[in-house]
């Protein structure tokens, strides 16, 4: 199999070992692990914790796409995204920047005023511009699934189907890197998030690299009768990260970093 790899700032990010995506929340209601009051305090605090603990990419996302959510503003959005910019390219100016943001607009200001790496869109592109935006940019991007699942498909099928039809989109239009998000959690029932993690090899036919963002997700915490920030929702997190490592997934977006290099490392000895 060729070996992934994602270009950043021109220089080559192998993914021969799987990596590790920091989630560092610029918001107040996220799920799991927000702020208290978007301070650059707050950020670095989190930022510091995840790079000591060795991650390899830092996203950062400053509206909160948890189910029930009401997004916010756009100009809200960007204040909260310029804090936390600002704060961690001056104290970790060497770090992988990735902005988690559905708009177009946004995904442009990051990356022209602060360089960020990566656009992590979870709309899937449901901004007409974001396309666009990312081939003018040149910024790999994470393409995650989010539409509604037909009934008469298995789901990893459905999946599969749908991110390669949007990521030969994205190729046409000249964008290069592209890394595909089966989207666990979004148009999806607990049953369905399961399946699909059961076969998550199935998208490996896309030959692109595979992001998987389980940590800390309704699947988990609502079937063991606990809460997102619980060590019992660690530990199903770390028990499916490692069916999705053993599946193919090549980068995991986490709240818990030192715990996913861990299972990165053990499973490591395994495959």
């Amino acid at each position: 199999m060729v070996e992934m790899t994602i270009n950043i700032r021109g220089k080559l990010l192998s993914l021969a070992t799987p990596k590790v995506m920091a989630i560092v929340n610029a918001t107040t209601d996220s799920f799991a692990f927000s702020c208290s009051n978007i301070s650059e305090a707050e950020i670095l605090a989190v930022t510091a914790r995840a790079v000591s603990e060795g991650a390899d990419i830092i996203d950062i996302g400053a509206c909160s796409t948890r189910p029930g959510s009401t997004p916010v503003p756009p100009e809200e959005e960007w204040r909260r995204l310029e804090i936390a910019l600002r704060a961690v390219k001056e104290h970790y100016p060497e770090a992988v920047l990735s902005v988690d943001t559905f708009r177009a607009e946004i995904a442009r200001k990051a990356v022209e005023k602060f360089g960020v790496d990566i656009i992590n869109d979870v709309s899937g592109g449901t901004d007409p511009e974001m396309f666009a935006t990312v081939a003018e940019t040149g910024t790999p991007y994470i393409l995650t699934h989010c539409a509604p699942l037909p009934q008469d498909v298995p789901v990893s099928v459905a999946v599969l189907e749908h991110l390669v039809r949007q990521s030969d989109v994205l190729h046409r239009l000249g964008v290069k890197d592209v890394i595909i998000d089966p989207g666990f959690g979004f148009n999806k029932t607990e049953a369905q998030n399961y399946e699909l993690l059961a076969h998550l090899s199935d998208l490996q036919h896309a030959e692109l690299p595979i992001l998987v963002g389980l940590s800390r997700k309704s699947m988990f915490y609502k079937p063991l009768e606990t809460t997102p920030a619980s060590d019992i929702t660690l530990a199903a997190t770390t028990a499916a990260h490692t069916l999705a490592l053993q599946n193919g997934a090549d980068i995991l977006r986490v709240h818990d970093v030192a715990a996913a290099k861990a299972v990165i490392k053990i499973v490591s000895k395994i495959v």
